[in-house]
């Protein structure tokens, strides 16, 4: 694609690269995290660079299906573009958890419908659908808790998180440590219900990274703030 002018890029130009950098050896890897792409996420952003902001070309990458295509397409687009309803119907096909985490981070975060989609989202019985409310919560914990329910919020986690599947149990378990991070007056609970239901304690965590286990989460990062 060198020498090409961004605004004239077709799809089969940027499929074509993206099959060019495909690593197979980076594919085993992602493909143990349920991502089905091999393309460095280095050289995949700097692809997306050169693109530039393409909203056309994003929604034509989008329905190719095609994970790292997908990746680039949530990388060129404007996200305040897209209505309601299509941002609705790209989260129930972005099954793909590093698909779905950037949709949700660099999309919908950034979109006008973040707060009714979050709503309708929350209680979605699709469990990756329901993850993505309870991700846009957690975003609201932190940044809007005006009008929320905390004890609520921590009731559901109480009943709900031990049971849930994978996807769901990690958001799930941010919303309770964020809870616990920001809320001195909630701290106390959401540490007994972390240490109660003893989700992800045994998660193995690299050393110098911080366990997602929402005690030892909410105990270091409290140490953090306190620090400063």
């Amino acid at each position: 694609m060198a020498g090409t002018n961004a605004a004239e890029t077709t799809v089969d130009e940027v499929m074509a690269e993206l099959a060019a950098l495909d690593d197979p050896k980076a594919r085993a890897v992602n493909e143990k995290h349920g991502d089905d792409h091999g393309v460095n996420l280095g050289k995949l952003r700097a692809l997306a660079k050169r693109l530039k902001t393409q909203q056309e070309l994003s929604r034509q990458l989008w329905a190719t299906g095609d994970t790292a295509a997908r990746l680039v397409a949530l990388l060129i687009c404007r996200p305040k573009e897209f209505g309601r309803d299509d941002l609705d119907a790209m989260l129930r096909q972005a099954r793909i958890p590093k698909v779905n985490d950037w949709f949700v981070n660099y999309v919908v975060k950034k979109s006008a419908h973040a707060e009714a989609l979050r709503l309708a989202w929350f209680a979605d019985p699709d469990p990756v659908v329901a993850s993505a409310g309870w991700a846009l919560t957690s975003e609201r914990v932190v940044k809007k808790p005006e009008g929320l329910d905390l004890a609520g919020l921590l009731d559901l986690i109480e009943a709900q998180m031990q049971d849930a599947p994978e996807r769901l149990q990690w958001a799930m378990n941010t919303c309770l440590a964020q809870i616990g991070i920001e809320f001195p007056e909630h701290r106390s609970r959401a540490i007994d219900i972390g240490e109660r239901l003893g989700v992800l304690k045994d998660y193995p965590t690299p050393p110098n990274c911080t366990s997602p286990f929402a005690p030892i989460w909410i105990g270091e990062m409290v140490r953090r703030q306190q620090a400063v």
